[in-house]
Formats: C-alpha cells, sequence, structure tokens
C-alpha cells in the first residue's frame, strides 16, 4: 500500500473516532458544563506531559499566545453548544447541525482569512437552508431549541477554523491545541465555579470516568496524532472529503447504537440529505485551488480542537 492510500485510510479512521464523540457525548451521565470541563483537563494534562508542546510554547511570542487562547475560548463554547444540543435533542440532531459548519464557512472565512467572497461558494450556502428547514421541521418540537444550539455550535466551528487558519502559520500544532484546549479549560474552570461547582468539581462515577477517558485520549488525542502523520501525505482536497463524513458516521452510530431513528420523521432525513449534498458537491466543484488553499502540510495543518471540525467536535 503507498504512503497516500495508507494517510487516506488513517484520516477516513480518524473521521470514524471523532464520529463516536457525539455518542460518547450521549451515554456519558454528567451534565453538559461537566463533561466540557472534564474533556479539556484530560485532554490538556496529557498534553502537558508532552515535551514537545513545551518547546513549541516556548518559540511564541507572546501575541500569539494570546491570540490562541482567545480561539480556545470560541473552541470551549462550541463544545458547550454541541453537548448542550446533544442534551437537549440527540446525537443525530448535534451531527447534523455540525455539518452547517462549511456553509457558515462560506460567509464568515472571508471577513476572518481577509480573501474576496466565491459566488459559488455563497450559493452552496444558501442551497443548505431548505435542508436546515427540513431538519427542524422532521425535528419533534421538543428538540428544536436542540437545533438552535446546534446550529451556534456550527457558526462557532466556522469561527475558529478561519481563525486558526488565519494565525497557525508555521507554529507546531500541538502547542496550538495545547494552548487552545488549556485556554478554554481555565474559562471552563470559572464558569464551573461560578455557576455549578457543587456538580462539576466532582468525581464522575467509574463508567462515567471510563468514557470520559476515551473520549479524550480515543477521540481527542489519539485522532490528533494520526492525522498530523497522514496530513503529510494528502492534499487539503482529500482531507476535506473524508472530513465532511463525520456526520453521516455519528448519525449511522447513533442509529445503531441508540436507536435514535425512533424519534426522528422522514422530513429530517431528507433535510439531512440535502444539506450533505451541499456539502459534499461544495469541494466538487468548489476546488481548493480556486480558493487559494494549498494542500495542507505538517507544518500549516489546522487542528480541529473536538479535535472539532479544521475541525466536532
Amino acid at each position: 500500500m503507498s504512503a497516500a492510500s495508507r494517510a487516506t485510510w488513517q484520516i477516513h479512521f480518524c473521521v470514524v473516532l471523532w464520529g463516536f464523540t457525539a455518542i460518547l457525548g450521549k451515554l456519558i451521565s454528567l451534565g453538559t458544563l461537566a463533561l466540557v470541563w472534564w474533556r479539556m483537563l484530560l485532554v490538556t494534562g496529557a498534553l502537558l506531559l508532552v515535551p514537545r508542546f513545551w518547546r513549541g510554547v516556548r518559540a511564541l511570542p507572546p501575541r500569539m499566545i494570546a491570540i490562541y487562547a482567545g480561539i480556545g475560548l470560541i473552541v470551549a463554547i462550541h463544545w458547550l453548544a454541541f453537548y448542550g444540543s446533544i442534551r437537549l435533542a440527540n446525537a443525530s440532531v448535534a451531527a447534523t447541525c455540525l455539518a452547517l459548519s462549511p456553509v457558515f464557512l462560506a460567509f464568515i472565512e472571508p471577513f476572518l482569512v481577509g480573501r474576496r467572497f466565491d459566488v459559488r461558494e455563497l450559493l452552496f450556502g444558501l442551497a443548505a437552508i431548505p435542508g436546515v428547514a427540513l431538519v427542524v421541521g422532521g425535528t419533534p418540537p421538543d428538540m428544536r431549541i436542540g437545533v438552535v444550539v446546534g446550529a451556534l455550535g456550527a457558526l462557532l466551528v466556522a469561527v475558529f477554523a478561519s481563525l486558526n487558519k488565519r494565525f497557525i502559520g508555521y507554529t507546531d500544532t500541538l502547542s496550538v491545541t495545547g494552548l487552545e484546549i488549556g485556554a478554554g479549560l481555565v474559562l471552563m474552570t470559572v464558569i464551573s465555579a461560578v455557576f455549578a461547582a457543587d456538580t462539576v468539581f466532582v468525581l464522575p462515577s467509574t463508567r462515567d470516568a471510563t468514557l470520559l477517558v476515551v473520549l479524550a485520549m480515543g477521540c481527542t488525542l489519539l485522532p490528533f496524532a494520526l492525522s498530523l502523520a497522514a496530513l503529510r501525505h494528502v492534499s487539503a482536497f482529500s482531507a476535506t472529503i473524508a472530513l465532511n463524513m463525520e456526520p453521516i458516521y455519528a448519525i449511522v452510530l447513533a442509529i445503531v447504537l441508540l436507536g435514535e431513528q425512533r424519534e426522528l420523521s422522514p422530513g429530517f432525513y431528507l433535510g439531512v440529505a440535502i444539506v450533505l449534498a451541499a456539502v459534499f458537491l461544495h469541494p466538487w466543484l468548489v476546488p481548493p485551488a480556486s480558493r487559494g488553499m494549498a494542500p495542507v502540510s505538517d507544518a500549516a495543518a489546522v487542528d480541529r480542537p473536538d479535535p472539532g471540525r479544521s475541525g466536532s467536535t
């Protein structure tokens, strides 16, 4: 097997692991704030033990450290919205809302990255609107607030992915990940201390602790490390196609493991199909070269802190 083929399979394996984040978020019984806090604590703690993280941080000027920390605050709020959507609706709804992030990117990235608008991207964004309407209409009324919260999470993905793309430069991505998640942990700690100290700063049950470790290590650090190695051999275009599969994997896993198809109408899945069609057709009809995107290298890769869309959630 060639290096490029092996890297492609690695990327898809990473996307499958990221697809499990929604499932684990549903299975863990902790509240949203506690879940996000523990996930960030475990990931940050692991990264603090890696010498490469400290070498990269020491090489950064204070201004860039502050910028990455600010992006990390957005990442933390995104995770709150993503897991809040799971709690208010279900994993399928949260994953579908995550698929809206490329739609938001079409509008947000030109502002934050400093490139001109591409009319084709705007058209793809507008084309997804009927699908969003069907998703909302196919969701039970008591879950629709979850759709709104999930859409907010997708909007925040577009914001922090664009900012990462603008500021990543040649900074070590492991250091960026640690700074962003660490800053998010500080924010979550402050919020928890003010609003939910009695429920967040409590040791989880053995079952929840086990699932949290799987979430933090198996669905965050492991795919992050594998994706960095794979990105040395695949283009940004190939990686984008693979990342677009995450909502599909998450929805299939939610149906198989959680039986969520009983909670949603056929209109929901028709809406999902329209949204995903817009997401998949976009990279085929608007190739990376026309958007000023070079192939991704290890030095310039944008990290997914979920290690979420460039990057879950």
